[in-house]
C-alpha cells in the first residue's frame, strides 16, 4: 500500500505501549507505521464502566477503522464485546502476556499477610467476588483509574493494596512494584486478560487485503488465539452483563492420545460470582474444540447454580478492564 500503515489506539500510556509493540513488529517486517490516537467514550468519562455502557474503550476505534481513518486497530482483547463486528476482522492475536492478576500492596505485603480489615481497591466485580470468597476479612473498595492512579492510592496510604493485571505492569515496565503475582487458584483472570486483539477492515480492496495479510503473518500466535477463544466462549455463552463477575483461564498442555501420540489439549477453568458466592468448574479437551469447550463449561457453571449477576442491563462484554 502507498503510505504508512495507520495504527489506531487509545491514548493512555498502557494503550500506547501496547500499540508500540505491534508497530515495532510490523516495522521489523519492513512496513512503515504511524500511530494514531483515538479518544474513546471511556477516556472522556469518569463514570463507572457499567454506567457508561458496552464498548466504551473500543467502539470509537472500531468506527475509525471502518471509516478508513486508520488501517489497523489495537485493543486490549478483554475490552472487546463478544459479538463480532461484521465491518471488521480479527487479523491477529499476538503472543499473550502472562494473564494473571497482581497485588500491589503497602510494605510489599503479599495477599495472605494483609491484616483483617485491610482495604483493597478494585473496580472489578470478578476480583471482588474472588477476594470475598477467600475469606480473609478484607475490605474491598471500589475504584477506577489507570495503573498510575491505582498504585498512587497505595503509596499515599489511601488503600492498603490494589489488584491489577500483571500484563499492564509488565508493559509499563513496573512489574517490580508487584508484591505478589496471584495464583489462578486464588484469582482467575478475566477472559482474554493479557492478550491483544489486532483488527483490520473486512477486506474489500487490495490495500485491505495487503494489510490484513501482513498483520496476520507477522503477529498472529495460534496458541494465544486458541486460549482466548475458549475463555471468551465462556463469557459469551453465559450472556453475562458487563458487571458480571466471570473469570476464565485456558492453559494449553501436551498430552498423549490412546495411541501414544502427542496431542495438544486445553485445560479450561472458569468461575462465576453469584449472590451466594462463587461457583467453579473446569473442562479439558482438544484445541480445535476451543469454543465448544467454553460453551460446555458455561453450561456446567449454570448447572452448578450460577446465575450471572446483572448489575446493569448491558449485553455481554468483558466488564472490568478498560483500566488496568
Amino acid at each position: 500500500m502507498s503510505g504508512p500503515i495507520r495504527l489506531g489506539t487509545r491514548g493512555s500510556r498502557l494503550a500506547l505501549a501496547q500499540a508500540e509493540t505491534v508497530a515495532q513488529a510490523l516495522r521489523s517486517a519492513g512496513a512503515e507505521v504511524e500511530i494514531v490516537t483515538v479518544k474513546t467514550a471511556g477516556d472522556a468519562s469518569a463514570a463507572p464502566v457499567p454506567e457508561i455502557g458496552v464498548g466504551v474503550f473500543t467502539s470509537a476505534l472500531r468506527d475509525a477503522l471502518a471509516a478508513g481513518e486508520v488501517d489497523v486497530a489495537v485493543h486490549s482483547y478483554k475490552d472487546l464485546p463478544t459479538a463480532p463486528d461484521p465491518r471488521l476482522m480479527l487479523a491477529a492475536v499476538p503472543p499473550r502476556e502472562d494473564p494473571r492478576d497482581a497485588l500491589v500492596a503497602r510494605d510489599h505485603l503479599v495477599l495472605g499477610a494483609l491484616p483483617v480489615g485491610a482495604t483493597v481497591g478494585t473496580g472489578s466485580p470478578r476480583r471482588r467476588a474472588q477476594l470475598d470468597a477467600l475469606g480473609l476479612g478484607l475490605l474491598v473498595t471500589p475504584m477506577r483509574g489507570n495503573v498510575d492512579t491505582r498504585i498512587a492510592a497505595v503509596r499515599a496510604g489511601e488503600l492498603d493494596a490494589v489488584v491489577v493485571a500483571r500484563a499492564g505492569l509488565a508493559r509499563l515496565g513496573r512489574l517490580d512494584e508487584a508484591s505478589e503475582v496471584l495464583d489462578p487458584l486464588q484469582m482467575l483472570p478475566a477472559p482474554a486478560q493479557g492478550a491483544l486483539a489486532v483488527e483490520c477492515r473486512a477486506p474489500e480492496h487490495d490495500d485491505d487485503i495487503e494489510v490484513e495479510h501482513l498483520v496476520r503473518t507477522t503477529l498472529d500466535h495460534d496458541p494465544s488465539r486458541v486460549a482466548v477463544a475458549a475463555e471468551r466462549a465462556v463469557l459469551a455463552a453465559l450472556e453475562a452483563g458487563c458487571s458480571a463477575p466471570v473469570g476464565a483461564l485456558a492453559d494449553l498442555v501436551s498430552d498423549l492420545d490412546d495411541d501414544g501420540h502427542a496431542v495438544d489439549r486445553i485445560l479450561l477453568r472458569a468461575i462465576l460470582g453469584t449472590a451466594s458466592g462463587v461457583v467453579r468448574a473446569s473442562v479439558t479437551g482438544v484445541t480445535d474444540q476451543a469454543e465448544k469447550l467454553g460453551q460446555a463449561l458455561a453450561a456446567e457453571l449454570l448447572d452448578l447454580g450460577g446465575v450471572p449477576t446483572e448489575e446493569s442491563g448491558h449485553p455481554a462484554q468483558p466488564w472490568d478492564e478498560g483500566f488496568r
